[in-house]
């Protein structure tokens, strides 16, 4: 999850009508440094999420801003190292091309604003890292997808979890056949969203409401959680469309996938209750997660019928923590040239889900994807 001042939101979009698209090509990739990030846009998460993980990265490094704040731009590099040079805003990002330091861009905006300066740091020379919804439509991922293949450049989505050692485990042991044959997934994801003048709750900037923030961790945990792909979708909203804050988008949806092997998931959403919960039923045990999915402090418990027994002693991840193992992967990957395990094939298999489930929702009809 992200989050913008106002006068980032203003100025990122103001540059979308004013600066031109351009060609270039990427400093190579020299095995033996760390890659170089630029993180796009200085709110909450990557500026207090993201930019402190670095110093747990093996093969990643800090070393360019893009904000629409001047000074806070200017506070946050001179607190990490960041020369004062490689500071951009949202007019001049296309320079970005001209800096050999920058092999990534991280991309930490507003959903809106995903594909537009996706597209742009591909046309730069530069690899992006993308944070989750990966757009807010398929065509936006298609597009995205299709403009780093063109440039010859990888592209990886932030779905952070994949690199979260409690949800590796329990996805292990799910393969591993500990429960048995899967039969049902639960999987609930919510907070209480208390500002009305929140971006993520303008579907201009958004997308939607709780399904493309919090919906995208339960979308996700189905899919991991029974190693499948949905076969059809059945979903409700249920909104008050009376309270301020949901105005334009959704509070809470849920849904119902079916899988090809019988199993079953009920999912849900919302802005207006928290919740952080992933269950997985199989005919021998259960496997539970909660909280799931949070920075830190996630618990696993296996049982027959309950919460018998929690996991503790967890095998490490790839990194010290899900955000230095996300960032090094793409670095990785860029390093040995193989695809992420997160890429933006990955997050287009989301998004078509999720228009599937606004569209059964809208039409109060079972969808097949």
């Amino acid at each position: 999850m992200i989050d913008m001042t106002r006068r980032d939101v203003m100025a990122a979009a103001g540059g979308l009508a004013t600066v031109t698209l351009v060609g270039g090509a990427a400093h190579a990739a020299d095995p033996g440094r760390k890659l170089g990030y630029a993180i796009v846009g200085l709110g909450n998460y990557g500026a207090n999420v993201i930019i402190p993980q670095f110093k747990n990265c093996r093969n990643s490094r800090l070393v360019a801003l893009v904000s629409g704040d001047p000074a806070k731009a200017k506070r946050i590099a001179a607190e990490h190292g960041v020369p004062e040079r490689s500071i951009y805003n949202y007019q001049n990002y296309d320079s970005i091309r001209d800096n050999p330091d920058i092999d990534i861009v991280y991309v930490c905006l507003p959903n809106s604003m995903h594909a537009e300066y996706t597209i742009r740091a591909a046309k730069a020379g530069k690899h992006v890292m993308c944070e989750k919804p990966m757009a807010v439509s398929v065509s936006e991922c298609q597009a995205m997808i299709a403009a780093c293949k063109q440039a010859g450049k990888k592209l990886m989505i932030g779905y952070r979890v994949h690199f979260e050692p409690t949800n590796l485990e329990a996805i292990r042991l799910a393969e591993s056949g500990a429960i048995g044959k899967r039969r049902y997934v639960r999987s609930e994801h919510g907070f209480v969203q208390t500002n009305p003048e929140a971006w993520r709750l303008k579907k201009a900037l958004a997308g939607g409401g709780s399904l493309m923030d919090m919906g995208v961790y339960s979308l996700q945990a189905a899919r991991y959680m029974t190693g499948e792909e949905p076969v059809s979708v059945y979903a409700h909203e249920t909104t008050d469309r009376r309270d301020p804050r949901f105005r334009e988008v959704e509070d809470m949806i849920e849904w119902q996938l079916e899988f090809p092997s019988g199993v079953i998931a009920s999912c849900i959403s919302m802005y207006s209750a928290n919740q952080n919960h992933i269950l997985l039923m199989g005919e021998k045990g259960r496997i539970e997660m909660e909280p799931a999915t949070r920075y830190e402090g996630n618990h696993l418990w296996t049982g027959k019928d309950g919460r018998e027994q929690e996991i503790t002693s967890l095998p490490p991840g790839p990194r010290s923590t899900q955000f230095a193992g996300q960032l090094d992967h793409l670095s990785e990957c860029i390093l040995s040239n193989r695809e992420p395990i997160v890429s933006g094939e990955e997050g287009l298999r989301d998004m078509r889900i999720v228009e599937a489930i606004y569209r059964s929702a809208r039409e109060k009809r079972r969808i097949a994807l």
